[in-house]
């Protein structure tokens, strides 16, 4: 049975410590039992090797409705404040074959036709944000990460999916729920609120595209439904899952590679110079600041001997830690929590998840972020952050790595001007 020498450590839901939380964990071994927001209890898992296993293997299940004997029982009330990342019944909660069955679609309307056809599209978006960013008076301080990491995924996943634009229509309405999604402090009156709005709001759109069809992926998976491919249930679920992931990872990926480069200036320097690429920055990011610092829960299909005299009980959830297993030192050296693009294994992290979940949005995610990367650096090569002796709040959430705000300096700072000036 599981052994644990220390006592289960109470994870801060407002991830404000999150890599010294998983630096203490990491220490105790290499599963922990922790305590999760609303307090559910469950194994913490930092090592990369270790996360690999359990994602491409047979021992975990991310279906609460099959291998969560709690969630089964009802010993974990549908009212738990995170409850929605267990209830939802999509692609990446699915197992063995209800996953091969639920992520067929998903592919075939994900293709590299349609995400190659999107790429001029990105481009735009990305021009018209940089346009809006340069009217904006010199020396004023910009939140970069809401005047351009969210609103360029933002307008690429709606376009991706042909969600109509409009003040008063889904898509501000999709961008104001996501936000609230990721929260982890979130109260259980918000957090129910969001889930009817956003429910609520994805029934109104599917209503929308079912009369106005269109080449875009969700008329592609509504004609799945249609075909019996998956279940209403499943189609609103799975839109869920590519709405928030294909927005919030995104735009944290911008927004901490942006972040990191500026706060480090040599290593923006080897990218100018030429000594490094676009692709080594954003996969250094990836490992250094996972987008999205864990998976939703899996759960133990049997008992898994962790090492001698540990184990984690067969029902029991897990954390798979993408955050945990991107700093491993085991696999990355001592110094892996130095943002370093010439590290030579920045391309082994789980940002985008391993084996048979492994995510269908990396090449669009990945283009987005490099036609965001060079043109921004290219239009405004001062950027600069605004305060760089104090480091921007981490946003609210456990699961989203990212910053509340990014303040920077457009065209850098003025040596005329005392540090107080600005």
């Amino acid at each position: 049975m599981a052994q644990q020498a220390c006592p289960f450590l109470s994870i801060d839901p407002s991830g404000q410590d999150l890599y010294g939380e998983i630096s203490r964990i990491r220490a105790q071994g290499p599963a922990v039992e922790v305590e999760l927001p609303g307090g559910v209890r469950a194994w913490w898992i930092t090592g990369l090797e270790l996360n690999k296993r359990l994602l491409a293997g047979p021992e975990t299940s991310k279906d609460a409705f099959q291998h969560w004997p709690a969630w089964i029982n009802g010993d974990i009330s549908r009212t738990w404040p995170l409850a929605i990342w267990v209830s939802v019944r999509n692609m990446v909660t699915a197992y063995g074959s209800d996953h091969t069955r639920l992520r067929k679609p998903m592919a075939a309307a994900f293709t590299k036709r349609r995400v190659d056809a999107l790429l001029p599209r990105v481009q735009e978006i990305v021009d018209r944000a940089l346009d809006a960013l340069e009217r904006i008076p010199q020396g004023e301080v910009v939140d970069l990460r809401a005047a351009f990491a969210a609103p360029v995924p933002h307008e690429v996943v709606c376009e991706l999916f042909g969600v109509p634009p409009g003040q008063d229509g889904p898509r501000a309405a999709l961008y104001r729920i996501i936000s609230r999604f990721f929260d982890t402090v979130i109260s259980l009156e918000d957090a129910q609120a969001n889930a009817v709005d956003l429910y609520g709001t994805l029934a109104a759109f599917l209503q929308h595209k079912r009369e106005h069809p269109a080449d875009d992926l969700t008329t592609a998976l509504i004609a799945a439904r249609d075909e019996g491919s998956l279940s209403e249930q499943e189609l609103m679920d799975n839109l869920i899952l590519l709405l928030t992931a294909g927005f919030e990872t995104t735009v944290n990926l911008i927004d901490n590679t942006v972040h990191s480069l500026l706060a480090h200036p040599g290593q923006l320097d080897l990218v100018r110079s030429g000594q490094a690429t676009w692709e080594d920055a954003l996969e250094e990011s990836l490992r250094f600041e996972a987008p999205g610092a864990m998976s939703g829960l899996r759960y133990a299909v049997e008992d898994i001997e962790i090492e001698p005299g540990l184990t984690i009980p067969k029902g029991d959830p897990l954390v798979v830690s993408f955050a945990g297993a991107g700093r491993d030192p085991e696999r990355h050296g001592p110094d892996a929590g130095r943002f370093d693009l010439t590290r030579g294994t920045s391309r082994d992290h789980l940002s985008f998840g391993h084996g048979v979940h492994h995510c269908l949005g990396r090449p669009l995610a990945m283009a987005e972020a490099t036609a965001a990367l060079t043109s921004l650096f290219t239009r405004f090569p001062r950027l600069a952050l605004a305060d760089p002796a104090h480091p921007p709040k981490r946003l609210r959430s456990i699961i989203s790595t990212g910053h509340e705000e990014l303040p920077v300096l457009l065209h850098g700072r003025d040596p005329h001007r005392s540090p107080e000036e600005g």
